[in-house]
């Protein structure tokens, strides 16, 4: 389930990771809001129940870091789902905002 491919999609300050695991159902989602240049606040994971399990929401989070670190710049994690998954990868703090 957490090989199909993550796009980003963003329009202004906002923006989104978005994956569909499976072709023909729903979408799972991952929004940030840009508050500099540097810096992203990631605000949502939002990951259907058929989904649940599946790791999707972990490698939503794993793109973001990636491109965190590719870019250059920060990640303030405000939805719960990836403050979780910041604590639980210390090898992440690279690009924490602390």
């Amino acid at each position: 389930m957490t090989d199909s491919p993550i796009a980003l999609e963003e329009t202004g300050s906002k923006g989104r990771y978005v994956t569909r695991p499976d072709p023909d159902g729903p979408e799972a989602e991952l929004t940030f809001s840009r508050a500099s240049e540097k810096l992203i606040i990631l605000d949502h994971t939002g990951v259907p129940d058929a989904y649940r399990g599946g790791k999707v929401g972990l490698a939503l989070v794993t793109r973001a870091v990636q491109d965190a670190r590719e870019k250059g710049y920060k990640i303030m994690p405000l939805c719960p789902f990836a403050a979780a998954q910041f604590r639980r990868h210390p090898e992440w703090a690279d690009v924490l905002n602390s």
